[in-house]
């Protein structure tokens, strides 16, 4: 009875791992509810349980960009994934967009849903949003992952063949005829061509364990990655060897790996 018993549990569980690794990831009707917060309805998804993880998606992304981690975070901790302002399923028609605005939005979604604090992962700017978060809201942040972010937008931060693209696009676009998504997707481009404006000091003030992560070919430089992780005072570093600025698709094993031991009190390596 005992070996029948231990072979359904292990035939559910495993029916389970394939049913969330089918999941229809950022349009999933069954995970997927809406919550008001700072006069935005903001799109998330929940799976699994335990200590609760928090995923911040890049620009113009969405949910989805987490297809490669949530089924395995999923069977060791609480899994939130949100749309940011402007993105996914969150709709915002604002005209203004800042980091600063999607830190304080991650926030208010937690107390919602009467968290106190969570463990972060962003990818590139959700990496930065991560930061953003453990600097303004210091009290809802356990442990964070950021890969792929900068801190400021020129090229020190970012390879400078990216950056020079985008200064003709902001020097060459002409938006007066652009209709409701084009300013939607202008408002996206220009968050980064503008944005972030983190200082050292601030990196100074964050006070929980953060690993910070870069490609060694990632769109971030890896000088700057290094940067990040030398001034926030308990930070380790990942530069992911063979890797562009999707490290968590490229090498998904071994970073849902490597976030389940550094959320699980785990220690990587100083810089």
């Amino acid at each position: 009875m005992e070996k029948i018993l231990s072979y359904l549990i292990a035939i559910t569980l495993y029916n389970i791992a394939v049913a969330q690794s089918q999941a229809n990831y950022g349009n999933n009707a069954a995970a997927g509810k809406y919550c008001h917060v700072n006069g935005i309805n903001m799109y998330y998804e929940v799976y699994g349980s335990g200590e609760p993880v928090l995923l911040i998606h890049g620009n113009g992304g969405s949910i989805k960009a987490f297809k490669e981690n949530i089924a395995a975070l999923s069977q060791h901790f609480t899994v939130i994934a949100a749309d940011s302002r402007a993105q996914g399923k969150t709709i915002d028609h604002s005209d203004s967009l800042s980091f600063e605005m999607m830190a304080d939005d991650e926030a208010a979604l937690l107390k919602k849903l009467h968290l106190n604090a969570v463990n972060v992962i962003g990818w590139s700017d959700g990496g930065i949003v991560a930061l953003e978060m453990a600097i303004r809201h210091p009290e809802s942040v356990i442990r964070l992952m950021s890969t792929g972010a900068n801190l400021w937008p020129d090229s020190t931060a970012i390879i400078p063949s990216l950056w020079k693209e985008e200064k003709i696009t902001a020097d060459t676009t002409h938006t007066e005829h652009f209709d409701l998504k084009q300013k939607n997707d202008w408002k996206l481009f220009m968050l980064d061509y503008t944005q972030p404006n983190i200082t050292l000091s601030q990196l100074q003030q964050i006070k929980c364990p953060a690993l910070i992560i870069g490609g060694d070919n990632d769109l971030i430089r890896t000088e700057h990655t290094v940067l990040i992780a030398q001034h926030i005072p308990n930070a380790f570093l990942w530069i992911v060897p063979n890797s562009h600025h999707a490290t968590l698709m490229e090498h998904k094993d071994e970073f849902n790996q490597t976030a389940i031991a550094f959320f699980s009190g785990g220690m990587i390596r100083k810089p």
